[in-house]
C-alpha cells in the first residue's frame, strides 16, 4: 500500500533512497519523504504530493542529501489525510528515533490514549507516530536497545506492519520487521552494505541478494556484520534464507513508451509465453505443472473449487469458473476474498482454494488463505511476485512469470492469470477424461497461437484511438458480454474507471433487461463483446434491442463478421480463436481504450488517484 526504501552502507544514500521511491511510487503517491543521517544529524524532508515534489524541496538545500543512512517512503493515506506533517518518517517524540511504515496499527487509538496519559503529545493524525513513540517508551523504561525495544512494542501492536527504525543514539544499523505487509532486505557483498524497500526494484542494480521477512520476524542489520533475524513473539533466532533475485533493470524501467501501462500492453505477448514455456508442450501434447502434478489427486478428488481474489484477479477468477466447469467439469465458486474471511463460509478438506492475486500480498486473499487453511481446505495459489507472501502462504501454486507490473491497472497480470489457469483447468480435463485427446491437443496448439494473434491485435491502436476521442467525454458507459466473455465486460468496465473516472458497470448481456436498458439514450456508449462463439445470435439480438432505443454501440467481434457491423457504430476485431480462450483476445481493446481516453483526458495513467498497486492494508 505505502512504499518503503532504506540504506545503510558506503556510498551516499540519497540517490539510492529517493530514486527507490520513484520506483515504488505505484505503491503510493500522495505524499512522501526521506530521512537522511549525515553523522550528526537527522534531516528530514517530506511533503504532500509526489516525489518529484520531494525531490524538487531537498534538492533547494544540499545538507538535506548528505549521509550514507537513508529512510524513504511514498505513502497511500490510511490514517490521517494526505498532508506534509502526516507523511512519513515520523520521529519520536524525543527525537531519537525514526521510522517509516506500510500497514495499519488497528489498536493506534488505545495505545495512543495511554501514551498521552503518560505524557506525550503528537504532531500527526496517524498511527505509525503512534508506534515510534510506543517504541520510544518501551526502549527507555526497559533501557534495552532499539531491536529489543521495536520486539516488545510489536507484540502490544494489533494489525498489519512492515517498519524499518533507526536510532540516533546506535547509528550503525537498522532495524526492520514484518507482519502482513510486504518487506525486502537487499544484501551487498560482504555485507557491507544494506537495502530495505516494499519490494526489490528500489536495489536491484546495486545487489541480487536479498531476504524477505516473513511474518512476525524482525531483522537487524549492522554493516560489516551478519543480518541477525528473530521471531517477535518469542525471541527465537531464525535462519536466513537470501535469495537470488531475477528481476532485471530493464524489467522495470519504461523502454521507450510513455507509460507503464502502454508497456505492459505491448508485454503481453512475451508474458503469456513466459507463462507457459516449459509448462506445455503442444507437440507432445503435455501439460507439466509441478504445483497441480504434486498434488493432482487433491484437484481430481475435490468437491468443489472455490476461488478467492480481489479487483482484476477476481475477474480472472470468474473467468476460470467457466473453464473449470466446463472442462474439468468440477464445481466452482468465486468468491470476493474480502467477503470470504467473514462471512463464516463452509470450507472443508474435500475442497480445493485457488488464490489468485498478482502482488501475491493482497491482504484480504493472504487473511482468506490462512482461513481455509485452519478448515483443512488444500490451497494453491497464482501469484506473479516470487517469494510473496501468498506464495510462501499456500500449500502450493504456479507463478504467472509476468514480470514486474508496475502500472497501477492490471493489464499484462490479468492476461497471464487466465493463462495459468487455463492450463490448471486443461490439464485436470485431460487427467479425468472430460475431454478428448484431440479436444486437448487442438486446446494447446490454439493457446500456442494467442501471443502471435495479441500482436496483430495491439496493431488496431490507431481504431481505437478514433473510438476513444468519440467516446472520451461520455459520463456513463456499459460493458456487456456473455459465457467465457461476461468476466471480460466487467474487466473493461473496471480498467476505464480505474484510470479515467469514468462510470462504467459491466453486465451479462441478458441481464440488460432486468434493468441497465433504462440507462440507455443516444448519449451512452454500450461496449459489446459480440465473438462468433457461443451466444452470438443472441448478443446480436441484444445489440438490435438497444439500437432500437438510440445506444451508441462499440462492437468487438470476430475477423470476417458481416451482422454485427451492419448494427454497430464502430466495430473492433479480433481473430479467430476457441470460445474459452477468447478472453485472452477480447480484453486487449479495452486495455487500449481505457489508456487512450484516460491520456485524452490528461489523467495520470501508472497512478490513478486514491489507488495503490498493492493493497496491503483491509
Amino acid at each position: 500500500m505505502c512504499g518503503i526504501t532504506g540504506y545503510i552502507g558506503y556510498r551516499d544514500a540519497y540517490p539510492i533512497v529517493i530514486n527507490g521511491l520513484k520506483r515504488l511510487e505505484y505503491r503510493g503517491y500522495d505524499s512522501s519523504g526521506i530521512m537522511m543521517y549525515d553523522g550528526k544529524a537527522m534531516n528530514l524532508s517530506k511533503t504532500k504530493g509526489k516525489v518529484a515534489d520531494l525531490e524538487f524541496i531537498v534538492n533547494n538545500e544540499e545538507k538535506r542529501k548528505a549521509g550514507k543512512i537513508g529512510l524513504g517512503h511514498t505513502r497511500w493515506a490510511t490514517h490521517g489525510v494526505p498532508n506534509d506533517t502526516n507523511s512519513h518518517p515520523h520521529f519520536s517524540e524525543h527525537g531519537d528515533l525514526a521510522i517509516v511504515h506500510n500497514g495499519i496499527i488497528e489498536n493506534y487509538d488505545t495505545l495512543k490514549k495511554e501514551l498521552t496519559r503518560r505524557g506525550y503529545t503528537f504532531k500527526s493524525d496517524t498511527d505509525t507516530e503512534v508506534l515510534i513513540n510506543l517504541i520510544q517508551e518501551v526502549k527507555k523504561n526497559n533501557k534495552c536497545k532499539l531491536g529489543k525495544a521495536v520486539q516488545i512494542a510489536l507484540t502490544n501492536v494489533v494489525g498489519a506492519y512492515a517498519i524499518a527504525v533507526f536510532d540516533i543514539t546506535k547509528p550503525n544499523e537498522l532495524v526492520i520487521a514484518k507482519l502482513g505487509s510486504p518487506i525486502a532486505i537487499g544484501v551487498g557483498k560482504e555485507n557491507s552494505e544494506f537495502f530495505v524497500a516494499s519490494d526489490a526494484s528500489p536495489f536491484i542494480e546495486y545487489t541480487k541478494n536479498a531476504i524477505y521477512l516473513e511474518d512476525e520476524e524482525l531483522a537487524i542489520v549492522k554493516v560489516g556484520k551478519d543480518i541477525e533475524v528473530r521471531k517477535i513473539m518469542d525471541d527465537s533466532m531464525v535462519d536466513t534464507n537470501i535469495q537470488t533475485l531475477k528481476m532485471s533493470l530493464e524489467q522495470i524501467e519504461k523502454g521507450g513508451y510513455d507509460h507503464f501501462m502502454l508497456k505492459e500492453i505491448h508485454e503481453q505477448p512475451k508474458a503469456i509465453i513466459d507463462t507457459y514455456r516449459g509448462r506445455m508442450l503442444p507437440d507432445q501434447g503435455i501439460i507439466k505443472m509441478s504445483g497441480v502434478d504434486d498434488h493432482l489427486a487433491k484437484f481430481l478428488n475435490a468437491d468443489r473449487i472455490i476461488i478467492i481474489a480481489c479487483g482484476t484477479s477476481w475477474h480472472a477468477g470468474l473467468v476460470a469458473e467457466y473453464l473449470f466447469e466446463d472442462m474439468a467439469r468440477i464445481p466452482v465458486e468465486v468468491e470476493y476474498a474480502s467477503e470470504f474471511r467473514y462471512r463464516n463460509p463452509i470450507v472443508t478438506s474435500k475442497d480445493v482454494v485457488i488464490a489468485i492475486s498478482q502482488s501475491g500480498e493482497t491482504a484480504d486473499t493472504l487473511a482468506a488463505i490462512k482461513l481455509a487453511k485452519s478448515k483443512g481446505a488444500f490451497v494453491f495459489g497464482v501469484c506473479n511476485v516470487v517469494g510473496s507472501s501468498i506464495a510462501r502462504e499456500t500449500h502450493a501454486g504456479s507463478y504467472t512469470h509476468a514480470g514486474p507490473e508496475i502500472g497501477v491497472a492490471s493489464t499484462k497480470a490479468f492476461t497471464t492469470q487466465i493463462t495459468v489457469l487455463s492450463l490448471i483447468a486443461l490439464k485436470l480435463a485431460k487427467e479425468k477424461g472430460t475431454l478428448s485427446t484431440s479436444a486437448f491437443q487442438n486446446y494447446l496448439r490454439t493457446l500456442a497461437h494467442i501471443p502471435s494473434q495479441i500482436e496483430q491485435l495491439l496493431k488496431i491502436d490507431d481504431t481505437v484511438k478514433e473510438i476513444a476521442a468519440a467516446y472520451k467525454d461520455a459520463k456513463n458507459c456499459l460493458y456487456l458480454g456473455r459465457g467465457f466473455n461476461f468476466p471480460v465486460a466487467l474487466e473493461g468496465a473496471l480498467k476505464l474507471k480505474e484510470i479515467s473516472y469514468i462510470h462504467a458497470e459491466g453486465y451479462p448481456a441478458a441481464e440488460m433487461k432486468h434493468g441497465p436498458i433504462a440507462l440507455i439514450d443516444e448519449n451512452m456508449p454500450i461496449f459489446v463483446i459480440a465473438t462468433n462463439k457461443g451466444h452470438y445470435e443472441k448478443v446480436v439480438s441484444n445489440i438490435q434491442e438497444i439500437k432500437s432505443r438510440s445506444g451508441k454501440i462499440i462492437a468487438v467481434v470476430t475477423e470476417g463478421d458481416t451482422q454485427v457491423k451492419e448494427i454497430a457504430d464502430h466495430v473492433i476485431e479480433i481473430p479467430e480463436t476457441l470460445e474459452a480462450l477468447t478472453p485472452l483476445l477480447t480484453t486487449i481493446p479495452f486495455q487500449l481504450l481505457s489508456y487512450h481516453i484516460a491520456v485524452m483526458l490528461n489523467k495520470n495513467v501508472d497512478q490513478p488517484r486514491n489507488l495503490a498497486k498493492s493493497v496491503t492494508v483491509e
